[in-house]
């Protein structure tokens, strides 16, 4: 009699996610990003705040001040709001 064994091996990855809250201030002079607390930020953004071009340049911006690719930034709350709820993967 031939015993057969059968091992499920699962594997649970975890991306640390931080969520911050934004600020955003378009038409502006020029692009700056302050923090105000850990959780808190203020952005100044030149783009206007017409057909997503502001949260796009939004995206671009953290993306590059948190050292992740543009990919891991998601606005998830205040798409069209100057309060922004946004989400960094890998931090």
């Amino acid at each position: 009699m031939i015993e057969y064994c059968l091992v499920i091996v699962s594997c649970i990855l975890v991306i640390d996610t931080m969520r911050v809250y934004v600020k955003v201030i378009p038409k502006s002079s020029k692009n700056k990003i302050e923090k105000i607390s850990d959780e808190e930020y203020k952005v100044w953004l030149t783009a206007l705040p017409i057909e997503g071009k502001a949260n796009k340049s939004l995206i671009e911006k953290l993306a590059d001040y948190f050292n992740v690719s543009k990919s891991n930034v998601e606005i998830v709350g205040g798409k069209t709001s100057k309060i922004k709820i946004v989400d960094i993967l890998g931090k």
